[in-house]
């Protein structure tokens, strides 16, 4: 159990890395700058399996340690 969550935390450590910054809004915010260009942009391809991957590695993570938590 402690070796599979250490695997699904280094993974998600990773697969969070990987992925593109959507926080672009917060810096608009702060500099006072107005770009819109890619504000209703979806995701596709790479970006949606790291997307899903990511949500999946999360889901795990929680379940095995509220499994854990109660073993």
């Amino acid at each position: 159990m402690e070796t599979a969550l250490l695997i699904i935390s280094i993974l998600l450590i990773v697969i969070v890395l990987l992925q593109s910054g959507k926080a672009e809004g917060a810096a608009q915010i702060i500099s006072g700058t107005t770009s819109e260009l890619f504000t209703h942009r979806k995701e596709r391809g790479s970006e949606l399996f790291i997307t899903r991957f990511t949500w999946i590695l999360g889901l795990a993570f929680f379940i095995i340690c509220l499994v854990s938590m109660f073993i």
